[in-house]
């Protein structure tokens, strides 16, 4: 039999490193998102045989006349460079909901809807990008128990991103076509601005705004949020993070703690 070429076998080599990694980090209870705390997305790409793990974790708090309830949830996203302008996108969420009423309290915990996304970025020129992300999430959570939607959902997001040093501006316009099980709106949008700056050498600063068509069909109001926070990179590879949302519509959550970790190989 033939032996393969040195070239072949590095690059086996390196695709076994990857799926550990990637599996390895889906076992864990930690979180993680694209661009995170940013819920909007920037148009650039990893590039070609490049990887990036994102591990970040969130909890949300919101009182209502009903009661409090909480949520806390981590995840992983894993990021692979198809080709200098494609991306393809793994996620996995864990998620402990926690609703506490005048006389009962309830908690469920347990693996959310997984997502597959492919980012392609289009279009660039000098420092304005331009780039499409379409998705699919797989039911993998039980929707009795409020952890999925019970069927599979898909979505189309179209992104812009500027950069005018030490500036960067981010613009998302999306549509979700939201089936499930549970008797909410299938047909969604998503509209959101971010905006990052430089403050110090190994230090930005981020902000986020944003609202969502209202999956209830019975609320007066869509979900609007804003969001404050900082990246601050270890290393060339290596990013921590933190940030707070909070709502601008009773719809929305009150405040939301996050932070994560992403790293770059």
């Amino acid at each position: 039999m033939n032996s393969l070429p040195a070239s072949a076998v590095s690059h086996i080599h390196r695709l076994s490193v990857i799926t550990t990694v990637f599996f390895g980090a889906f076992s864990c209870s930690a979180a993680a998102f694209a661009a995170h705390p940013l819920i909007t997305d920037d148009a650039g790409t990893v590039g070609l045989g490049k990887a990036q793990l994102e591990v970040n974790g969130q909890y949300g708090h919101d009182k209502e006349a009903s009661g409090i309830s909480t949520e806390s949830e981590g995840a992983a996203f894993f990021t692979y460079g198809l080709t200098e302008a494609v991306d393809l996108v793994f996620g996995l969420p864990f998620q402990h909901l926690k609703n506490e009423g005048a006389d009962t309290t309830t908690t469920e915990s347990g693996i959310s809807d997984t997502s597959i996304d492919v980012k392609l970025r289009f279009y660039e020129h000098d420092d304005f990008s331009l780039a499409i992300k379409p998705g699919l999430t797989l039911p993998i959570g039980d929707d009795d128990k409020g952890l999925g939607s019970g069927k599979a959902t898909y979505r189309l997001f179209f992104i812009t991103s500027k950069e005018l040093a030490p500036w960067a501006f981010h613009l998302n316009l999306g549509y979700i076509r939201n089936e499930n099980t549970l008797g909410d709106e299938k047909d969604l949008w998503h509209a959101s601005f971010a905006s990052t700056v430089a403050v110090a050498e190994h230090l930005t600063a981020v902000a986020n705004i944003g609202v969502e068509r209202n999956p209830d069909k019975l609320a007066d109001a869509d979900p609007a949020f804003l969001l404050g926070g900082l990246i601050y990179s270890l290393s060339e590879g290596l990013d921590l993070d933190c940030g707070l949302k909070y709502g601008l519509t009773g719809s929305e959550t009150d405040y939301t703690a996050l932070a994560g970790v992403t790293w770059k190989f």
